[in-house]
């Protein structure tokens, strides 16, 4: 079982892990979810001609939902009916993210499909942003993300539908964003995105097995949808949510912006892509957005 799932308890971060890793706990914990999602990702790559874009996301969510309804088993009973809604409507944003992401990608190129959902979290740092500077980091990190999506190479030719699938991505992802830090206040531990994942579970088993049928029983599908659903799923939202604890929404919006440029470097570490010039721009663009976002948190944090 990961880890992560039993680093918190229902009061939030542990006093002596506070004091020890300060603001950079949050952080690592997710830019260590970023990276699972790209090794999640080159599986899924592999996986969808089996099953489809449908039938992946559905093996990813039903797995993971399995496998932590398992090592949560979250309490059903004493919780309220506002508690329920909050839980609902996250594992509502996080189907509808992967299902319309996963959709983008069949359409788009990988790289523009990630660069349109990433204007989402960038949206909700500006929004729920209170202070000026953020504004900068968001416009950095903005600039970053076009540039390593090809936007300097020009738009022309691309899917419409593709770029709204993409874009609709992600603005389910800036809710799941809200409701993953609402719903790791109101359940300890990673009780709530368990049974989060089980609703967004429930409601795409329908349209898996619509889509792929008996397909999605073949092992070897199995196996490699299991993997997708622990890099991609399972790891990196429960990474996620205890980093909400302790983090902004609109910091880890910021840091979100991270996820292309993680995934250009995995393109040249693990497939030999070479990166051009203005992808290298962006890769730094986007880092300095980044720790620029986290260092401003952290001197707000010294001076309370």
């Amino acid at each position: 079982m990961p880890e992560a799932v039993v680093l918190t308890g229902s009061g939030g971060a542990e006093p002596a892990a506070e004091a020890r890793g300060g603001s950079l706990g949050p952080v690592g914990l997710v830019l260590a979810g970023c990276v699972s999602v790209q090794f999640g990702g080159a599986l899924a790559v592999s996986l969808m001609p089996r099953v489809g874009a449908v039938g992946v996301v559905t093996l990813r969510l039903v797995v993971a939902a399995l496998v932590l309804m398992v090592v949560c088993r979250p309490r059903l009973r004493g919780h309220s009916r506002a508690d329920w809604g909050t839980v609902v409507a996250f594992g509502v944003a996080m189907g509808a993210m992967n299902m319309l992401f996963y959709q983008a990608a069949a359409r788009i190129p990988l790289g523009l499909a990630v660069t349109f959902e990433v204007l989402g979290p960038l949206a909700l740092s500006v929004v729920a942003s209170r202070r000026a500077v953020n504004f900068v980091w968001a416009g950095l990190a903005l600039c970053g993300v076009f540039l390593l999506g090809g936007a300097g190479d020009g738009l022309g030719g691309l899917d419409l539908v593709g770029v709204a699938f993409a874009v609709a991505a992600g603005a389910m992802w800036a809710t799941y964003i809200i409701f993953s830090a609402r719903t790791g206040r109101r359940f300890p531990q990673a009780d709530g995105l368990a049974l989060a994942m089980a609703v967004a579970a429930v409601l795409s088993l329908p349209l898996g097995i619509a889509a792929s049928g008996t397909r999605l029983l073949d092992p070897v599908t199995i196996g490699l949808g299991s993997a997708v659903a622990i890099l991609s799923s399972v790891l990196p939202y429960t990474l996620e949510l205890i980093a909400l604890r302790r983090l902004p929404a609109s910091t880890f919006a910021v840091m979100m912006s991270l996820e292309p440029a993680i995934a250009a470097l995995a393109g040249f570490l693990v497939l030999s892509q070479a990166l051009t010039l203005i992808q290298a721009l962006a890769i730094a663009l986007v880092i300095g957005a980044s720790m620029g976002a986290v260092r401003t948190q952290v001197g707000r944090k010294k001076k309370r």
